[in-house]
């Protein structure tokens, strides 16, 4: 199974760089669609996905129209997360999908209204959480929704047990 994180124009470094290593430590590709609030350079980004960065697949998009464009949301397993969403990311059935896009919007306002409006019945993704409070940090959603799609696929590819200690306690 391919799974395929998709950020949206992300604002904050540190989200970025904690989602690239969550991508790299479980396979994912990570896209990035432009603008960046950031540059890809930056330190504190490089820093938040420590020594992952080689181990990563990482494309990166002009503009959220090209990215739709080449990936088309009809054609493709494409979810899009959001407070907004009207499914909760547990109800989808990811196990029989070969490949997952799941997108995530920008940290100030999510993705846009129009994309939303499109897929609202279809393809919106939310986690549950209070009515009172806004939202989740990014890379936490990232991280939990991730998670979901790989424990439907048995964790095809994942180490499920610690290897680590093995050779430092003989």
């Amino acid at each position: 199974m391919k799974l395929n994180i998709v950020l949206v124009e992300p604002e904050i470094p540190q989200n970025t760089g904690n989602i690239a290593r969550t991508c790299a430590i479980t396979g994912a590709k990570l896209h990035l669609v432009h603008p960046l609030g950031f540059k890809i350079n930056e330190k504190t980004l490089k820093r938040a996905g420590l020594d992952y960065w080689d181990k990563l697949e990482i494309e990166e998009h002009d503009s959220l129209n090209e990215f739709l464009e080449k990936y088309n949301p009809e054609q493709n397993n494409m979810f899009f997360a959001t407070t907004k969403g009207k499914t909760k990311y547990t109800d989808i059935d990811y196990s029989k999908m070969n490949e997952v896009y799941v997108l995530y919007g920008k940290e100030t306002k999510g993705l846009p209204e129009w994309l939303l409006e499109k897929y609202l019945d279809t393809k919106t993704i939310r986690i549950p959480m209070l009515k009172t409070l806004r939202s989740l940090n990014l890379s936490n959603s990232v991280a939990i929704i991730t998670y979901e799609i790989l424990r439907q696929h048995n964790f095809e590819e994942l180490q499920e047990t610690c290897t680590y200690f093995d050779n430092k306690l003989s």
